[in-house]
């Protein structure tokens, strides 16, 4: 993997082990030669992650929409700022830059960024994996809602497990590696 893009949160969040992990992630990114692509943010665990990994010599590129340049949060120091027009545009140009997909704790953008690159993946619009760093257990949750979606008829197991949770960033990195993405679901194979 070359690049990965990172989702998480513009605050820290009130756990101190999530901006641990944010910090934890841009170092681990950097020292492994892998750029980070993320919303381009100086603030919250999205600034945290891009500062560490510029700290640890690592290729940084953000990509944010001019109203949110406009309002002054786009991190200056990075490798590349790339500024578009809107989120949709945000949202396709971190997934055409990216090898994969991985998600720190955050509110509703954070997920909806990453629903919408696990649910490309399941239609086989992409093969690339999705993960979670899942920091004192953020998103057990959410994890137990995908598995009643399945469990309910909505989603094939085969989509619940090709995502990636992990405790760590180098834990789900080693994961990343080792991904097979399972056929597309309307593939006419059965998952």
């Amino acid at each position: 993997m070359q690049s990965i893009c990172v989702y998480c949160g513009s605050s820290a969040g009130v756990d101190p082990k999530f901006l641990e992990a944010a910090v934890a992630c841009g170092t681990r990114l950097a020292r492994e030669g892998v750029t980070l692509v993320y919303g381009g943010g100086k603030v919250g665990l999205m600034g945290a992650v891009a500062d560490a990994a510029l700290a640890a010599g690592g290729r940084v590129v953000g990509v944010m929409p001019q109203g949110l340049v406009d309002q002054e949060i786009a991190h200056r120091g990075l490798t590349e700022l790339h500024v578009v027009q809107s989120m949709h545009e945000r949202k396709l140009k971190m997934a055409e830059l990216s090898d994969a997909f991985l998600c720190l704790p955050g509110g509703p953008g954070t997920f909806e960024e990453i629903f919408e690159q696990w649910t490309w993946a399941l239609l086989g619009i992409h093969a690339k994996p999705c993960g979670f760093v899942n920091v004192s257990g953020y998103y057990d949750l959410m994890r137990a809602t995908i598995q009643r979606m399945a469990d309910a008829g909505f989603l094939a197991q085969a989509y619940v497990d090709m995502l990636v949770y992990a405790d760590t960033t180098e834990a789900a990195l080693d994961a990343f590696r080792a991904y097979s993405p399972p056929p597309p679901k309307w593939s006419g194979a059965k998952a």
